[in-house]
Formats: structure tokens, C-alpha cells, sequence
């Protein structure tokens, strides 16, 4: 009994160190990289060249809308406060007393005309573009746009890994390689493509943050734009007008009777020099020509908010955009056919994306720019 046992133990002591060379003569089971090749890489990069470009157009699409809506809002309150403000009897008559202060209380450094303008443009933006903003801000719609091109692009780059077979971890290191945001040191002020289309929501992205962050700044800086500049020629030539209606003498002691204890004597002055009759008369010319200035005006705004590449509305598009689509090997390869973006875009001044305490600091950002 004992050595039958002896020899069963034998037995499976044999097959057991049997089992282990075969097992050590046996290679691991490991499944080799996948290697890709340039050629695949080059496809890979064209495809994220395209699908930036496609979601850049309907991105434009989105921010072409909200402008032609910010413009016919501007229409709208133009028509129906500023207009008839600027062109009203009593206004006019305040602004020849103005003109008059002007004249009287400034030295040669100082131009009345351009007080005048100045007053003007504080009105225009009190009563026209002010209220607009409320419900149409650009610099919101440049947070909006933004926020959108990301969406819209990291939905089209999903598809691009398995369209070639590539490993998604060695997509991701691509995208790592890419930069998007590039605004100088430090590295927080910069972003690869991987970190905005995997940051979520792309507003918690120090780099996102200080891009759109300079783009406010920038527009504040710049100030004027062209219906600024349309308000400063029709001040100059109402400061005009209204100065050549002012007698030749005694402009000072009428002036300095309008800051004394009659206030009656404001209202003279004005008078005596533009009549009630007269002005009817030639109101309707009056408010023709200025419509017709402020109109040009709001258009040339449009489009300067569209087009201009660091302070416009797609400013933010552009960026990341430019730097993205510049970064990558430009080939001959005929672009492969992406799925259509989806067109339900929102709808001019609506949030594209939802959004979070980090969005709604972004967007106070934006409503500091009218």
C-alpha cells in the first residue's frame, strides 16, 4: 500500500515538472502594437484638418445669425428711441446750448465738437446698444461660438480612430502633440487638442479661460468701432450747425445766464436761434439722413464683429482653429467624407452648451463688453 502510493505520488510529481518546462518553453501570450504608418497618420491628420473646418462653417453659420439678429435689433431701438430723441425740438435745442457751453467754457486744446461727440456716443450706447447686449451680447456669442467649434469638433474626431484602426491610446498621444491654445508661458496659458475637447465642461480649462479672457480685453481696448465713429460725424456736423445758429455776440453772458438762478434763460437762447416752425420743417430731412448714416453704421459694426479675427465674435473659432489646422502635416490625400454635422444649432443668443458656475463667470466676462 505504501508503495503503490509511493509510486502515485511519483507519478504526478513527473507530470507536474512536465507541465512547468512546457509551460516556460511556451511564449507568453502578448498581443504584438499595432504599428501605423505614416501613410495612415497623414489620413489621420487630414481627417482632423477637415472635420475643424467643417465644424468652423457651421460654427459661422451660428454666429452670421446672432449678428444679423444683433443688427436688427439695433435697427429697431435706433428707429425708435435714438432717432427720434436726437431729432426731437427740445433735444435739439439742449444740444445748441451745449454747443454754446462748449464754446465758451473750454480752452483751444479742446474741441466743442468733439464733447459733442462724446456726448452723443454715450446716448447712442444708453439707448441703442445698451439695451441690445441685454439680449444679444457679441461677447457672449464669441464664449457661445467657442464653446460650440469645441463640441461640434471633438464630436466629429470620435469617428477617426476606428475609421483607420488606430489604437486610441496612440490617437490620444496624437492629439496631445496638437496645440490649440497658444498664448505665451506659462503652461497653464496653453492647451493640446486632447485637453479642450477632453476638458469638461472646456470652461474649467485655465487656458480656455485666459483666451477668452484676452479677447474681452482686447475688444475694451480697441473701443471705438464704426458706428462710434458715424455718431462722431454726425456730432461734428450737428456741433456744426447748431454753432452757426448761435448770435455772433454774447454767447458767454447767455451761457453764463443759463448756469444762473433763471433757468428761463436757457430756454431762450436755444430758441432764438432754431424756432419750433423751422425746425418741423426741416425734420423729416433731419431724420432721413441720420437713419440712413446710422443704418450704414450698424452694418459696417456687423461685419466688423464677424470678420475681425482678435475681437470679433469667432475670435475664439479662429484661435484655436488657426492653430490647430496649422499645426498639421498638409497633404495631398483627398479628404475622406465625415458625417454631417448636425444643423439643429442653436438659435441666435441661446447657450449652445450647458453650463456651470465656471460658464457663468465666463459669460460676466462677456457682458462687460458692449
Amino acid at each position: 500500500m505504501n508503495l503503490r502510493s509511493l509510486i502515485v505520488a511519483l507519478i504526478v510529481a513527473l507530470m507536474m515538472a512536465l507541465a512547468g518546462c512546457a509551460t516556460k518553453d511556451r511564449a507568453p501570450d502578448q498581443t504584438p502594437p499595432v504599428l501605423v504608418s505614416e501613410d495612415t497618420w497623414r489620413q489621420v491628420d487630414w481627417d482632423i484638418v477637415t472635420a475643424s473646418v467643417a465644424a468652423k462653417e457651421s460654427v459661422k453659420d451660428y454666429a452670421r445669425r446672432s449678428m444679423a439678429n444683433w443688427r436688427d435689433l439695433a435697427y429697431q431701438r435706433t428707429e425708435a428711441d435714438f432717432i427720434p430723441w436726437f431729432t426731437g425740438y427740445w433735444t435739439q435745442q439742449w444740444l445748441t446750448l451745449k454747443v454754446a457751453w462748449y464754446k465758451v467754457s473750454t480752452g483751444k486744446e479742446t474741441d466743442p465738437a468733439k464733447r459733442m461727440a462724446n456726448y452723443l456716443q454715450e446716448q447712442y450706447h444708453d439707448r441703442v446698444l445698451g439695451p441690445v447686449a441685454k439680449q444679444i451680447n457679441p461677447g457672449v456669442v464669441m464664449e457661445q461660438a467657442t464653446k460650440l467649434y469645441v463640441q461640434l469638433l471633438g464630436t466629429q474626431l470620435q469617428g477617426i480612430a476606428p475609421r483607420y484602426g488606430v489604437p486610441l491610446d496612440q490617437f490620444d498621444r496624437r492629439l496631445k502633440d496638437i496645440p490649440a491654445i497658444a498664448l505665451a508661458p506659462p503652461p497653464a496659458r496653453n492647451a493640446s487638442l486632447y485637453q479642450i475637447i477632453h476638458t469638461d465642461p472646456v470652461a474649467k480649462l485655465p487656458a480656455y479661460v485666459a483666451l477668452v479672457n484676452q479677447i474681452h480685453t482686447t475688444a475694451r481696448d480697441v473701443g471705438a468701432g464704426p458706428s462710434d465713429a458715424s455718431i462722431s460725424s454726425v456730432a461734428k456736423r450737428t456741433s456744426e450747425k447748431l454753432e452757426a445758429t448761435l448770435p455772433t455776440r454774447g454767447v458767454a453772458s447767455a451761457v453764463a445766464a443759463a448756469v444762473g438762478r433763471v433757468a428761463g434763460t436757457m430756454i431762450s437762447l436755444a430758441v432764438s436761434g432754431f424756432g419750433a416752425m423751422a425746425h418741423e420743417s426741416e425734420r423729416s430731412e433731419m431724420v432721413e439722413q441720420l437713419r440712413v448714416i446710422l443704418n450704414v453704421a450698424l452694418d459696417d459694426e456687423r461685419r466688423s464683429l464677424m470678420d475681425n479675427p482678435t475681437t470679433g465674435v469667432m475670435a475664439g473659432v479662429y484661435h484655436l482653429s488657426g492653430h490647430i489646422e496649422g499645426s498639421l502635416v498638409k497633404t495631398f490625400t483627398p479628404p475622406v467624407e465625415l458625417e454631417p454635422i448636425p444643423q439643429d444649432l442653436p438659435s441666435p443668443g441661446e447657450q449652445p452648451l450647458l453650463d456651470d458656475k465656471h460658464d457663468e463667470q465666463a459669460t460676466d466676462n462677456g457682458n462687460a463688453t458692449e
